[in-house]
């Protein structure tokens, strides 16, 4: 099996990539100019905005695992362009020059309503106001829209491996407005490759899946574990279940966390 993976240099294709390769898959990365590849995959040159470099990236490929997209910048243009367009010029190759293989796209529980009465659902109405998550429900569509086979994971917050992501959240608390009671779902990176593993298999096959742990954790002690005091409060909270999502499909379909928690993490010290 020949896997191509877009974004193989981002936050969480730097850390999928090797566990890919450990695990015995032939993997190709479409890399822009200038981009290292890392040892034990092939690089072949190409940009999702350029639909030129495509076809030879796709083409031979059981599979290709796109993870390629822009999130946090000021840029909306960019951002729209480089999820959705990028997306819909990844498809069209793909429908041209490897229509049997399987297309596996990394999306975000940040699609679910901030105002939501329960944990988000994969059946649920999604209406994003911010232009990542709404570029990437649009995304959706189109992959859903497309003949392939296809499977879409919507992950939650991210974090593990020393990648720095759990060290930034303090600063965005206040502008977020989170309560220090407000939970929110996390998986860490190992189990990206779990999940992943099991899209490359099938067992996600046509289906948006959101793959979690198993224990959604305050905000609270998510900032104090990198040493942040967040300022305690016994107001009531608003937005209860805001980016707390239910992942019991993906359980009854074969995902079990290894990383069952982020207090696990902590303890293996692999944050």
């Amino acid at each position: 099996m020949t896997i191509l993976i877009t974004g193989a240099t981002g936050l969480v294709g730097a850390r999928l990539v090797p566990r890919l390769v450990e695990a015995g898959l032939d993997c190709r990365l479409l890399l822009r100019t200038g981009k290292t590849c890392p040892p034990g995959a092939t690089a072949v040159t190409g940009d999702i905005l350029d639909p030129s470099t495509l076809s030879e990236a796709v083409r031979g490929v059981s599979a290709i695992v796109h993870l390629a997209a822009v999130f946090r910048s000021p840029d909306t243009d960019l951002i729209w362009r480089s999820n959705l367009e990028g997306t819909r010029n990844l498809i069209a190759s793909v429908q041209a020059d490897a229509a049997d293989a399987r297309l596996i796209m990394a999306s975000t529980s940040n699609v679910y309503n901030r105002n939501s009465t329960r944990p988000g659902r994969e059946t649920d109405r999604v209406e994003p106001e911010q232009a990542y998550p709404a570029s990437k429900v649009a995304a959706e569509t189109l992959l859903r829209e497309s003949g392939l086979t296809w499977s879409i994971l919507r992950f939650p917050f991210v974090y593990g491996d020393g990648d720095g992501h759990l060290e930034m959240l303090p600063k965005h608390l206040a502008a977020f407005g989170f309560h220090p009671a407000n939970r929110m779902s996390t998986i860490h990176h190992r189990d990206i490759a779990t999940a992943t593993r099991l899209a490359l298999a099938g067992a996600f096959d046509g289906r948006i899946v959101n793959i979690s742990d198993e224990a959604p954790t305050t905000v609270y002690e998510l900032a104090g574990l990198v040493g942040h005091q967040m300022e305690p409060s016994a107001e009531a909270m608003q937005n209860p279940w805001y980016l707390h999502v239910d992942a019991s499909l993906a359980r009854s379909l074969g995902f079990q966390p290894a990383v069952r928690t982020v207090h696990q993490a902590a303890q293996e010290g692999i944050l």
